[in-house]
């Protein structure tokens, strides 16, 4: 009997060394398994801060759209891509750190078990990451063309084929319409973990549409009748107010702040001056967002030359306001919401109301989420070479509509690099400078990262081939009038 016992008594204390053993091999502090709903913040800010970035390692749009000069390193005013791999930045960035834990945030949520209250906000939260989705690839073939689609973020495809690029925007806007219909306003989503709307989905509703109205119009020259049924399927749905405005919430320390304060205040460097290109056309109509968006010198608005090193102390800077800690990063907004639907009035599609209407409300919600004071929104409506209808009357231009839409909305779309240079291939407007030692005529599109080249260089070069060549010149699918 003692043996017995012995025998047992030994036999336990195997059973529990052992487990002992195993619990040390646990590395408690680092988690294996990460909710669904922490996936989807991480994806969410990722997206908001490349679209937002003036890193010129990550984001040169602002630049290109000549809202800015740097003050030394010209590069990138210069249409320089190839130096800091900014193309490589953003496949990476679209791919690796948004699409891919957009994925995992989707899969998770739907294999996680949640409480009987919890589990009606499901669907919401799903649909939710779909319309991320379709806004992050939608990006990626805005930026480059033809990009991997069926094949991409699959750990088994080291070599994705690329998809073509009207293909998927086709497929995207069915994808779009799917995620709005399932949308439903009666239940939440995501809460404290969306840091966009809360977990609104009324407002995401609004997102959706809005998207969708973008989306449509981007079509308008390649298919006409998509676009118009589209864009007047969106049109109930969309913004109403800057209220509804999309704006990601940055906190007052890092590394959670707005980019652009940790790329002009906390880098300490003196990198970019007001450029030229904006700074000559808000004096021209005597804008009264100058001095909400950039410091005077003297007593004067001075932009840099657009291409060439501009003295830090002898030019504008960026307000307070715009590199604030806590500034907003603006995903869509009432303002370029208005422009959209000026456009699409202007192409005679049913948006309810006219262009001019639509134009003067979006300098207005442009002023007014800004800070104007509604005096000085009044007198600049009714300047000359504002008012819509007499800036058509007076245009040169082939579509004068594009001339008198495309300047407002550019102004508008002020700091929103990424959104307004689609916007210029859209409508032709601006017209901006020749930078001094531009090293390419202006960039239709980024080009492939040079990674792709070595590492996936068969699809590589059939996808160069097929849209024309791997050249910042090339103009994509959308960009054919």
């Amino acid at each position: 009997m003692k043996k017995f016992i012995a025998l047992a008594f030994g036999a336990l204390l195997i059973v529990s060394c052992s487990d002992n053993l195993d619990g040390l091999n646990e590395n408690t502090k680092n988690p294996s398994f990460v909710a669904g709903e922490s996936l989807f913040t991480a994806a969410q800010k990722s997206l908001v801060d490349q679209v937002v970035d003036l890193n010129v390692n990550n984001n040169n749009t602002k630049l290109w759209m000549q809202y800015l000069q740097e003050s030394t390193y010209t590069d990138e005013s210069n249409y320089d891509q190839v130096t800091r791999t900014i193309p490589e930045q953003q496949w990476s960035i679209g791919y690796r750190e948004v699409l891919r834990d957009l994925k995992e945030s989707q899969k998770v949520i739907s294999e996680t078990t949640y409480s009987e209250a919890d589990a009606l906000n499901t669907n919401n939260k799903l649909m939710i990451i779909e319309v991320l989705t379709v806004y992050t690839y939608a990006m990626q073939v805005e930026i480059f063309g033809d990009v991997p689609y069926t094949e991409a973020v699959n750990i088994d495809i080291l070599t994705p084929k690329y998809d073509d690029a009207e293909t998927i925007y086709r497929d995207l806007i069915n994808r779009l319409n799917t995620a709005i219909n399932g949308l439903d306003a009666s239940n939440g989503s995501f809460g404290v973990a969306d840091n966009i709307y809360g977990g609104d989905v009324a407002l995401w509703l609004k997102f959706s549409n809005s998207l969708k109205l973008r989306m449509g119009l981007l079509m308008a020259d390649v298919d006409n009748a998509l676009a118009q049924t589209t864009v007047e399927a969106a049109v109930p749905g969309v913004l109403m107010s800057n209220v509804d405005n999309a704006n990601f919430t940055y906190l007052s320390s890092q590394p959670n702040t707005n980019p652009v304060h940790a790329n002009v205040v906390l880098s300490g460097r003196n990198d970019f001056v007001a450029g030229k290109t904006i700074i000559d056309f808000m004096n021209a109509t005597e804008d009264p967002r100058r001095p909400l968006w950039f410091t005077t010198v003297n007593g004067n608005y001075i932009g840099g030359e657009i291409g060439s090193p501009s003295t830090y102390s002898a030019h504008s800077h960026l307000s307070d306001q715009v590199v604030g800690a806590t500034a907003n990063g603006v995903m869509m907004d009432y303002a370029e919401v208005q422009f959209l639907l000026a456009e699409a009035a202007a192409r005679g599609y049913n948006t309810g109301d006219t262009p001019a209407n639509h134009h003067a409300a979006g300098i207005t919600a442009s002023m007014e989420d800004w800070g104007g004071s509604a005096a000085d929104i009044a007198t600049f409506l009714a300047r000359p070479d504002v008012d819509y209808a007499t800036v058509i009357a007076n245009s040169t231009a082939t579509t004068p509509w594009k001339e008198a839409i495309g300047n407002q909305k550019w102004v508008a779309l002020f700091n929103r690099g990424l959104e307004s240079w689609i916007s210029k291939r859209m409508l032709d407007y601006p017209l901006l400078a020749v930078p001094t030692e531009a090293v390419s005529g202006f960039p239709n599109r980024y080009t492939y990262p040079i990674v792709e080249q070595t590492l996936n260089a068969t699809n590589y070069n059939d996808a160069a081939s097929a849209i024309g060549g791997d050249a910042a010149e090339t103009k994509l699918f959308w960009d054919i009038n």
